[in-house]
C-alpha cells in the first residue's frame, strides 16, 4: 500500500514523521480556497480538507492524507496573507486577543473517507509596535494561515493555548493517527 500525503507543506511532512510515517509521495492538490459567501470557518476548513482529499489523484490501494488549517477570528476567516502589509493587519486583528485555529484531517483510500477537525484557542499577546514589525521582517508569516507559525518565532507572541498544539501547527497527530490507523497505514505505538 502507498501512502501519499497530499500537502506541499514541508511542516506536515516533518509531523507525520514524528508517529513513524514516510509518504512514498507528496502531491499537493491545486484548488480553488477561497471561501464562499457567508460561510463560517469550521465548515470552509472541513470543506477544504475534503476537496484536497478528493482532489489528488490516486489509485483504490492508495492511501492519500490531506488537511487544512484555517484562523478564525470570530466569524472571520483569516488565510494566508497574501503580503506582508496583510499580515501585519491579520497580526493588529489577533493582537491581545483569542483566537480559534481549526484543522480538519481527511484521508481517504478508493472511495472510503475518513475525517477529524480539531479546534484549538489561542491567544496572542499585545503586540507592540516593535514585534510587530520584527515578526513581519523575518518572513516567517509567509504561507501560514493567520500569518502566523507557532512552532517559529511567533511562539514567544502565543503565552496561552487550549487544545492540541500539533493541531495548531497543521496536523493533529493523535488524531492523525487514528484516521490512518483506520485505513491500515500502521503508525507508532500501534498493534500492527
Amino acid at each position: 500500500m502507498n501512502f501519499i500525503l497530499g500537502s506541499g507543506s514541508p511542516r506536515r511532512k516533518e509531523l507525520i514523521a514524528h508517529i513513524g510515517v514516510v509518504p512514498d509521495a507528496i502531491r499537493a492538490p491545486d484548488i480553488n480556497e477561497d471561501p464562499h459567501r457567508g460561510e463560517l470557518p469550521r465548515p470552509y476548513c472541513v470543506r477544504m480538507a475534503r476537496e484536497k482529499v478528493m482532489a489528488v489523484k490516486a489509485g483504490a490501494d492508495e492511501v492519500v492524507l490531506c488537511a487544512d488549517t484555517t484562523v478564525a477570528l470570530g466569524r472571520r476567516i483569516l488565510c494566508k496573507p497574501a503580503d506582508a502589509g496583510q499580515a501585519a493587519q491579520f497580526l493588529l486583528a489577533l493582537s491581545g486577543r483569542r483566537h480559534r485555529v481549526i484543522t480538519a484531517v481527511a484521508v481517504r483510500k478508493g472511495d472510503r473517507v475518513w475525517e477529524r477537525d480539531v479546534v484549538s484557542t489561542v491567544k496572542m499577546k499585545h503586540l507592540s509596535d516593535a514585534e510587530l514589525n520584527a515578526y513581519i521582517a523575518s518572513n516567517d508569516w509567509q504561507g501560514k494561515a493567520g500569518g502566523y507559525g507557532i512552532q517559529g518565532p511567533a511562539g514567544a507572541l502565543i503565552p496561552w493555548i487550549s487544545g492540541s498544539f500539533t493541531g495548531i501547527v497543521g496536523l493533529p497527530l493523535c488524531e492523525t493517527a487514528g484516521l490512518l490507523q483506520a485505513a491500515g497505514v500502521p503508525v507508532y505505538g500501534a498493534d500492527t
